[in-house]
């Protein structure tokens, strides 16, 4: 679940020119691994719904939670002050509330709705569009147009995704309409995650306002999912799946990427962050069964182009 730039955990990040080639390195190889992470976890989070039956909404409490937990846990450990302020600071409480609604729980659900209804790879190239959502905010607050560049990524991510979902022929849907929908939900709700938490986290730190985000979400989502009851039947190989969702693809891949940003800088996270969606396509078909046509693929590439053309 890439594309989020929160860069405030400390230490700060170097200004760009006090970056040496060895940040740069090291920070792009965190970055990498971040966005290689969250797209095998997409696939491995469509195993658990295909193979195992899990609900969406079940994995996306139980993720919320659990990595909710432990990124407390590493906030008590590095940096409990933070902890403790973030805590007594009554007036964080309701901008926490919403953007643990907006940026972590809307943001998982839909994203797992997305792919239980099409596939990883899908899913994972519709929320790259949430650039679009944010060139749109940094637009309208900046009261300027958009830049050529930014005038061509906008319609390859257009074109694109027409074309994922048409598969070329503009007379039907080949794409389910409600998994193009909650891609675009998930889009939405990821450009305000890239936008929303900032002040909270340049004030609490990524690993505090992360934890608390997570976990006031997956209590949201207790009464109405009640994992006690409608957990799957797992056995050791489902386990260790939904055991590496929670700390790989969640809690670590956030933490690489996050890292990552800090010592090579948000634009080169940002062109780093496009394994996501190659792996969660590659890891589809390798892993999950997922069949891609041509034209999808075509789709996919001018939806990543974009990327590299809205800065």
């Amino acid at each position: 679940m890439c594309t989020s730039l929160h860069t405030s955990e400390s230490p700060k990040p170097k200004p760009t020119l006090e970056r040496t080639p060895r940040d740069i390195l090291v920070g792009g190889a965190l970055a990498l691994a971040g966005g290689v992470l969250w797209g095998v976890n997409a696939t491995v989070s469509k195993i658990l719904m295909g193979t195992y039956h899990a609900d969406p909404m079940w994995i996306a409490c139980v993720r919320e939670l659990l990595a909710g937990l432990i990124f407390l846990i590493c906030s008590a450990a590095f940096t409990p002050k933070q902890l403790v302020g973030a805590l007594k600071d009554r007036g964080s409480y309701v901008k926490l509330l919403v953007c643990s609604v907006v940026c972590v729980l809307m943001v998982q659900v839909s994203y797992l709705k997305a792919i239980d209804w099409t596939n990883s790879g899908t899913a994972t190239v519709l929320q790259t569009l949430n650039l679009l959502f944010v060139l749109a905010f940094v637009c309208i607050t900046g009261r300027r147009l958009p830049g050529k560049r930014e005038s061509i990524g906008v319609a390859l991510a257009f074109v694109g995704t027409v074309l994922i979902a048409t598969g070329g022929d503009l007379t039907q849907l080949s794409l389910p309409l409600p998994g193009l929908l909650w891609g675009l939900v998930d889009a939405v709700c990821t450009s305000v995650m890239s936008i929303a938490p900032i002040a909270l986290m340049a004030k609490w730190g990524n690993f505090t306002v992360n934890g608390i985000m997570f976990v006031i979400s997956g209590v949201i989502l207790l009464p109405f999912v009640r994992p006690w009851a409608t957990a799957p039947a797992l056995d050791g190989w489902g386990v260790a799946l939904m055991a590496f969702t929670v700390v790989a693809g969640t809690f670590a891949a956030f933490w690489l990427f996050l890292a990552g940003t800090q010592r090579c800088g948000a634009m080169r996270a940002t062109m780093l962050g496009t394994s996501e969606p190659v792996t969660a396509t590659i890891s589809g078909v390798l892993f999950a069964g997922a069949v891609f046509t041509p034209t999808d693929l075509v789709g996919f590439a001018m939806i990543i182009i974009m990327v590299f053309l809205v800065r």
